[in-house]
């Protein structure tokens, strides 16, 4: 066994990567803090070729120094846009065919594991703030509620960890 050499992984260029197709998946964050976050969910995006990241409220949009650290060029390549208030931006969705999935706590949750992504299905993840989650008036627009199981003291995972966590589930329960 052997690491692989940067030249054998095979990547897109960045002008490959905008041209190929993207999956029918969504990325709604809901007035995340923290910079480096947002930069970790769009290298996140980037490697299972989600079609957008809406990013709504205060949170931060590049060009963004602590974005670009942690995104390490995804911020150029993974199409994005902002909105001010996160609930335009799921009202958008939900009209486009989009189901809402909220990844959260929530009562009535399903577990990850638990649920049957299907492959022709446009979705679109919320995950929402640091602190607070996802934002009360987005409840009612919420098609579905998934929680990632936790065992711990915390119940209580980095957004990043969840979207990396979320999107490789949907990614292989949805033939992808």
């Amino acid at each position: 066994m052997r690491k692989l050499k940067i030249q054998e992984l095979k990547r897109l260029s960045p002008e490959e990567y905008i041209r190929i197709p993207k999956h029918p998946l969504v990325v709604v964050l809901d007035n995340v803090r923290s910079s480096y976050n947002v930069g970790a969910v769009f290298r996140t995006a980037d490697a299972y070729l989600v079609r957008s990241l809406y990013l709504c409220g205060i949170t931060a949009v590049p060009p963004n120094r602590d974005i670009h650290k942690t995104a390490l060029g995804a911020s150029e390549t993974v199409d994005w846009k902002h909105f001010k208030h996160t609930r335009e931006a799921v009202q958008q969705l939900k009209e486009e065919g989009y189901l809402i999935i909220a990844i959260e706590q929530m009562e009535g949750s399903s577990y990850l594991q638990d649920y049957p992504f299907q492959p022709a299905q446009k979705y679109a993840f919320i995950f929402g703030n640091e602190v607070g989650g996802i934002s009360d008036d987005l409840i009612d627009l919420i098609d579905h509620c998934i929680e990632i199981p936790q065992f711990g003291t915390k119940h209580s995972l980095n957004i990043a960890v969840s979207a990396g966590i979320a999107l490789w589930d949907w990614f292989t329960k949805a033939g992808h």
